[in-house]
């Protein structure tokens, strides 16, 4: 009787079930895959019939269901980190082994939703949504990114990540603009971007990912899905008082496969088009080329630029045509197009006074100039670009062309000149640059730079000019000055790239060589028209070679806690000029590293060292006349300078609390073999370059904070800053030791008062002071801007936008400065016609004057520059 149930329920099993699956799971390895998930399915209606977990060595055991056909079962084996694997059952005399393949499943991105803005982060990927931050009042993605906490954009429109200057905008993870990225900022609509995303430690190179470390910030813009599957445009066309016009039409496009933004534009509001072409990383370029082009040495007078907004000086005509279209083809092929033609007229008047301090003296000049300016730009550039995990292979072809001409009506103390400087510039270059792995996963790099410039200068300088310098006391015509720096330049090497998981190799050798004729000559035209030179000292015919041999040595440390970069240069340099040769072997070394804290913070710090000479524009002998007022010249002493610099900074990151702060030090001190002496009178001043050991020393400490709060609906930011800076100068035969303090502190808030209402403000106050023990001290300049802008949507067709700035400028012993612009605009949005009818006015209070004060070393400048006024503009704004 007990064992009656136990005799019972095996005879029930018996009626339940028939025969029985077995089988076995392992993985690729042949280890034991134990608790798999081993599932029984009938196909036909895809129901689980059966079902077993494996044991400890892999095994299971399915039981058949009784008067179950097998036509139509499968056997189903799941298990985390194994993809999933099935068998139709053919026969239940076979055994059912599975050999799972291991998979990387990751796990899902956790999202709070909410309706407060949300930022998503993902690995070194941040992301913010940008339906979040925007407001009815954006019309391009630029004018959402400086919204976004822990994101500043600067005047030129510098985009920086907790205070680190990004490398690249890409567009759908494709660098359309390399870092010309204002074009983007400016054109993309932000009703077509998803979400912008900060990559840090960005590596572009795929060959070169997760074997040599980069810090690098660069942003990635989202399109949406819909977005990417038409022509998108926002053009717009304005017309206004006084004689005021402003257009815009743009077509966009950013299929996968295909991405383009081309424009028009024209206007003579104010709007400098040539902001747009700015380039960001210059400073890298060069660097990695090691080819700065000569710059220009002539000019109509030095002038400062106001402290305002362009728009409110600005008197121009411009206008641009700009193609940038990119084509992904197949197997990781990218082909690029990048040109631009710029066309403009840019006029302004203004008034200038001078006082330079000296021991026992006090120069003062004063100056009134109408200027002109015509620029004609050309610039294009085709890229070629493969970028795959085991071959990256880019190669740049670029021409630049800009002939501009500008004149000048100048009256100063004692003369009235008119001025005309004519300054053609042509150049072209090609960068060539392939990467390749290798079966031994090292990795070798073969690199190629040629490049040619050219940039002839005229200036003419009309009546006779200070006759007593320049034609011993005689009345005379003129002055023409003439300069040209043609230039070849080739930079070539070959590294080889050695990656583990510890610590990543690298060893380079190359050779560059730049050869360059400078030419020049100072002619006065008498008045019978005959030219001649000023003298046998007025003229330069200096020819130019410069030749390096360098090897380096470099090893990073790519690791998750630590990142370090160490790279050990040795380069020999062989000078040739006039009859002198000159022959050095430097060693520059660098370091930089960076310890993360925890997930989000960080450490760094970096450290360099470097030798540097001077180039053909620091050794020329005879004079030019680089202005109306400067004569300068040198004897045939190069300049060596030694630089060292030091920097540390630590970065706070709290992403789901929208929190960045971050505080940053910086120290650089320069030793330089050579001084530039100078004689300053009322009329002229002269300089040349002497040996003379001197150096100059700088600090900055900086912090910055940005924090979005939640209960306010508001994102805050603040910064500051300190600099100081201690050189020397050699004037009028004494030696002037200087001491200048710069402190900086700004604030900015920008808060959804309602869903209607939205409100900006900005601060920024700037002290400047300079001092010198051994001349007479020129002060401090204080000064404040402050910003209000108010943005109201009553429904969502009407928008009304008003804008005030405030600036105020303290000088002991001047009056206070202070100026009030207010702008305002009235938009009103078609429903039907998916059109936008702007009404717009920019200085209401018709400001046609603005004063400004400029401290440096020893020299205070008091300018004062010609506003256009009031400016009232009726545009219509629609979407292709």
């Amino acid at each position: 009787m007990r064992i009656l149930p136990v005799v019972i329920a095996v005879l029930l099993s018996m009626q339940g079930f028939g025969q029985t699956l077995r089988g076995t799971v392992k993985d690729s390895t042949a280890k034991a895959v134990p608790y798999a998930s081993v599932n029984l399915r009938n196909s036909a209606d895809n129901r689980i019939t059966g079902y077993a977990v494996t044991d400890a060595v892999g095994a299971y055991t399915l039981q058949l269901p009784l008067n179950t056909p097998i036509s139509g079962l499968v056997i189903e084996v799941t298990s985390i980190g194994y993809k999933t694997q099935s068998r139709p059952v053919t026969d239940v005399h076979l055994a059912y082994d599975f050999t799972l393949i291991a998979s990387v499943n990751q796990l899902q991105d956790i999202v709070i939703k909410s309706s407060r803005p949300v930022l998503r982060t993902h690995g070194d990927t941040l992301s913010y949504k940008v339906a979040d931050f925007a407001n009815a009042q954006d019309r391009t993605i630029g004018e959402v990114i400086k919204k976004l906490p822990g994101i500043t954009v600067a005047a030129d429109g510098t985009i920086s990540y907790n205070n680190k200057p990004i490398s690249a905008l890409y567009i759908g993870g494709d660098n359309l603009l390399d870092d010309k990225y204002s074009i983007a900022a400016n054109s993309i609509p932000q009703g077509a971007v998803n979400q912008v995303q900060v990559i840090q430690n960005d590596q572009p190179i795929k060959a070169l990912r997760n074997k040599v470390i980069s810090d690098d910030i660069a942003l990635n813009l989202e399109i949406k899905k819909g977005a990417k599957l038409h022509l998108m445009g926002q053009e717009s066309i304005g017309l206004g008082l006084p004689g005021n016009y402003d257009a815009n039409l743009n077509a966009l496009m950013f299929k996968d496969n295909y991405k383009a933004i081309n424009y028009l534009a024209g206007n003579n509001t104010g709007y400098d088009v040539q902001q747009d072409l700015v380039s960001h990383n210059l400073a890298d370029y060069n660097q990695r080329t090691d080819n700065a082009l000569p710059p220009a040495l002539l000019s109509l007078g030095g002038l400062n630029t106001p402290q305002l907004a362009e728009n409110r000086y600005l008197f121009d005509r411009s206008g641009i045509l700009n193609a940038n279209n990119l084509l992904n083809l197949k197997d990781n092929v990218q082909l690029k197009v990048n040109a631009w033609y710029l066309h403009d007229t840019q006029t302004q008047d203004y008034r200038q006074q001078t006082t330079v301090f000296l021991p026992g003296d006090t120069v003062k000049y004063s100056e009134v100039q109408h200027n002109r300016s015509v620029p004609d730009i050309f610039h294009a550039q085709f890229t070629l670009n493969i970028n795959r995990p085991d071959e990256y292979l880019n190669d740049a072809l670029t021409f630049d062309q800009q002939n501009e001409n500008r004149t000048s009506g100048l009256r100063t103390d004692s003369s009235v000149l008119n001025q005309v400087l004519q300054d053609k510039a042509l150049n072209f270059s090609n960068e060539f640059n392939l990467i390749r792995s290798l079966r031994s996963n090292h990795i070798i790099q073969l690199y190629s730079y040629v490049s040619h410039s050219a940039e002839p200068e005229n200036l003419a300088i009309d009546p006779g000019y200070n006759a007593a310098v320049f034609n011993k006391g005689l009345p005379y015509a003129g002055l023409v000055q003439t300069v040209n720096i043609p230039s070849w330049y080739t930079n070539n090497y070959f590294s080889y790239k050695i990656p583990h998981t510890l610590i990543t190799q690298s060893y380079r050798a190359g050779f560059s060589v730049q050869s360059q004729t400078l030419t020049s000559g100072l002619n006065v035209v008498q008045n019978n028209a005959n030219s001649a030179l000023l003298s046998d000292s007025a003229r330069n015919q200096l020819g130019w070679i410069r030749k390096k041999l360098y090897a380096e040595a470099a090893y990073d440390l790519p690791g998750d806690v630590l990142k370090a970069h160490l790279s050990l240069p040795l380069t020999l340099q062989q000078i040739g000029y006039a009859d002198r040769h000159l022959s050095r072997l430097y060693f520059n070394a660098q370091l930089s590293a960076r310890y993360q804290v925890s997930t989000e913070n960080y450490l760094s710090g970096d450290y360099s060292y470097r030798n540097q000479i001077g180039t053909i524009e620091n050794v020329y002998p005879g004079d030019i006349l680089t202005d109306y007022r400067t004569l300068q010249a040198n004897t045939s002493s190069l300049s060596e300078q030694q630089v060292q610099q030091a920097g540390a900074g630590f970065y706070y990151r709290r992403a789901l609390r929208l929190f960045f702060w971050n505080i940053n030090a910086a120290y650089r001190h320069t030793a330089s073999s050579t001084i530039t002496s100078s004689i300053i009178t009322n009329s002229l001043q002269q300089g040349i370059v002497l040996p003379f050991a001197n150096s100059t020393d700088s600090w900055i400490l900086g912090v910055s904070v940005s924090k979005y709060s939640f209960a306010l609906r508001t994102t805050f930011s603040g910064a500051l800053q300190w600099q100081d800076n201690s050189s020397v100068a050699l004037q009028n035969h004494a030696l002037l030791p200087f001491h200048t303090t710069t402190e900086t502190a700004n604030i900015n808030a920008d808060t959804k008062v309602t869903d209607q209402i939205n409100l900006s403000y900005k601060a920024t106050l700037t002290q400047t002071s300079s001092h010198s023990a051994a001349a007479t001290s020129a002060g401090r300049v204080d000064q404040l801007l402050q910003q209000l802008t108010v943005n109201y949507n009553p429904i969502e067709a009407l928008q009304f936008k008003l804008f005030g700035e405030h600036y105020f400028t303290r000088q002991q012993g001047n009056p206070d400065l202070k100026y009030f612009f207010a702008d305002a605009s009235l938009k009103y949005r078609a429903m039907k016609w998916k059109t936008d009818f702007e009404l717009s006015a920019v200085n209401i209070g018709n400001v046609k004057t603005y004063n400004a004060l400029y401290l440096s070393a020893n020299t205070l400048t008091a300018s004062s520059y010609a506003l256009p006024g009031r400016i009232i503009l009726l545009k219509v704004l629609f979407n292709l």
